[in-house]
């Protein structure tokens, strides 16, 4: 017995100084790192002179809780995690889920759909404007548009960096098109999906003989090629400029929300005048939107274009010796992902009354692919807690101005938010390397149904 205690005080003696050591190691990585961006802000003056102000103190605070992080993590939480997933493996697999795993979809849905009312009820009428708007609609845009490249990055395996470019062409084709022809947004949203759709094909093409790191620069530079359009071809899109005043949606013609309209949603019911009912029914549609967007997914994926997708990205050599035309198998990939972010793009362009291509940079494109990837390729489920983690993440971070009592009046939450991102992103990579969903399901089996889970795959394949 002594000779098996002492073996636990030297494990403990060796982790506890790993943990040391690594924890300052890290206290240095962060000095070095955030020394330039924390430690030294650079202002200008009145007389428009250069000013160095130094923040030390923030600096020892970066630095602190990274040295403090890196030792809890070596010291506690692996050797937590490694004993939780040794019980894991040694425990017998369950025979059924629980109640709650089994309908998370059904329960998240029902919740969304009485997430505005509830909102009204805690906060008012016009208190529910922020909470709906800026979480509830800006959190449903992103999961729609990761939904849609989920299509060509999760199933089909192509890697798009280009995904911005369909959105910025069904936001530009509804502003445009509303306002010079006076199209209703009811008549534009298929119409701005069919265009994205076209331009999805158009960007397959060149793209059919490409795989891999290839395939990554050409969808980098189509998205860019976009949006250097928009801003030069001022004579259409307005440059810089942008185009303002786009017309609002309706309720498919039968009460407006413009002010004076005499057919005005909140004249008609004899409701006080506000703007949150209108962003109440930009929830509802996006909403309605983002299910259209998994009910197709999840339909294609059993039919035989699905599994085509799923072949494809396993191994297109293989693919193509079972006879699938690979060709037509990655334009309807492009077309069909494309189609889903003209959508996102229309109703972007409803929301804001106003596209400029600073909202179509290359940043967009990677924020979505990270939501894709971080989620789980291909799960849907996936995919929408990570776009609630990260965008409600980064738009709770407006809240917190306590945290201007700890580091000073002049610290800015939000200007945080993509370090904060960044940091999220490795560590869910660490701790959940195949993203939050972390097993892949076939849509085809021969016998038996059975969940892949990524601790026995190689990353990438399954």
């Amino acid at each position: 017995m002594s000779n098996i205690s002492n073996t636990h005080e030297r494990a403990g003696g060796n982790l506890t100084a790993q943990a040391l050591r690594e924890g300052f190691f890290a206290g240095l990585v962060a000095l070095g790192l955030f020394v330039l961006f924390v430690g030294l802000e650079t202002t200008q003056n009145i007389r428009n002179e250069l000013v160095l102000n130094q923040r030390w103190g923030l600096l020892a605070i970066f630095v602190i809780v990274a040295a403090v992080g890196r030792f809890l993590s070596v010291a506690y939480l692996r050797p937590w995690l490694a004993a939780r997933k040794a019980a894991a493996a040694a425990k017998p697999a369950e025979g059924e889920e629980s109640f709650f795993k089994r309908n998370f979809s059904k329960i998240a849905i029902v919740a969304l759909i009485f997430y505005p009312p509830i909102m009204v009820m805690l906060f008012g009428v016009q208190g529910s404007l922020k909470w709906v708007d800026n979480f509830g609609i800006q959190i449903l845009i992103y999961v729609m548009l990761a939904w849609g490249l989920n299509i060509v990055v999760g199933l089909a395996g192509l890697l798009d960096l280009g995904y911005v470019a369909f959105y910025a062409v069904g936001a530009y084709s509804y502003a445009l098109l509303s306002q010079q022809f006076g199209f209703s947004f009811w008549i534009l949203l298929p119409l701005a999906g069919i265009l994205a759709a076209f331009w999805g094909m158009i960007l397959g093409f060149p793209v059919l003989r490409l795989k891999g790191d290839y395939l990554a620069i050409v969808t980098l530079a189509f998205g860019e090629i976009i949006r250097l359009v928009l801003i030069n071809w001022t004579e259409v899109t307005r440059g810089t400029f942008g185009v303002s005043g786009i017309p609002k949606a309706s309720v498919f013609g039968i009460w407006s929300f413009d002010v004076s309209a005499p057919n005005n949603f909140a004249k008609a019911f004899d409701l006080p005048m506000s703007s949150a009912y209108y962003k109440i029914f930009l929830f509802y549609l996006i909403l309605a939107l983002a299910l259209l967007t998994a009910y197709v997914t999840i339909r294609l994926r059993r039919m035989p274009i699905g599994r085509a997708w799923e072949a494809l990205r396993e191994d297109e050599i293989a693919c193509r010796s079972l006879g699938i035309n690979t060709v037509t198998t990655k334009l309807t990939a492009f077309s069909i992902g494309a189609m889903f972010g003209g959508f996102a793009g229309s109703f972007f362009a409803v929301r804001q009354g106003f596209v400029s291509p600073e909202s179509f940079v290359f940043l967009e494109s990677a924020i979505i692919l990270a939501i894709v990837v971080l989620g789980g390729m291909g799960s849907l489920v996936g995919i929408a807690v990570a776009a609630a983690v990260m965008v409600g993440g980064t738009e709770l971070l407006r809240e917190m101005t306590f945290l201007k009592q700890i580091f000073g009046p002049d610290f800015t939450p939000e200007l945080y938010r993509m370090l904060i991102f960044g940091l999220a992103m490795v560590t869910v990579m660490v701790w959940k390397p195949r993203g939050f969903v972390g097993s892949r399901e076939p849509t085809a089996f021969l016998r038996e149904r059975k969940a892949v889970s990524g601790s026995f795959t190689k990353e990438g394949h399954g």
